[in-house]
């Protein structure tokens, strides 16, 4: 069995951002843009997603799992824009969810962020 590791560990906040363990990987926080309008929210999330990934030499492709968190869940049709625009088609099971987040800013600045769970081994990924 491969050991565990984790990446970009943030000893601040007590977390880490990417953890592997087998052939998964384990993506947390994920958060960018934050104090400007829900699309560059949204896309700042699965940018930061991209640059972890980036780490372990995977993509957005890799991603099978996210979970979406949304101050406000009415959002939720321009996260579905963004993904059509940056997932081709490959779309990993999700779901969202609403909720108040514990961050500087209050109301006014973290609106969206993504959780996600990637698997690292080479697959035909198709719409079937």
């Amino acid at each position: 069995m491969k050991s565990i590791k984790r990446y970009d560990v943030q000893e601040d906040w007590s977390y880490t951002g990417l953890v592997e363990a087998g052939d998964f990987y384990f993506l947390n926080y994920c958060s960018g843009n934050l104090g400007q309008p829900i699309e560059d929210q949204i896309n700042g999330a699965f940018d930061e997603m991209e640059r972890r990934l980036a780490l372990v030499g995977l993509t957005l492709d890799a991603l099978v799992k996210m979970d979406c968190l949304f101050r406000d869940i009415w959002n939720l049709p321009v996260m579905e824009k963004v993904i059509k625009e940056r997932f081709n088609g490959k779309y990993p099971a999700r779901k969202s969810i609403q909720t108040e987040f514990a961050q500087n800013g209050g109301p006014e600045g973290l609106l969206f962020q993504v959780d996600g769970i990637a698997y690292s081994k080479a697959l035909d990924i198709s719409r079937n």
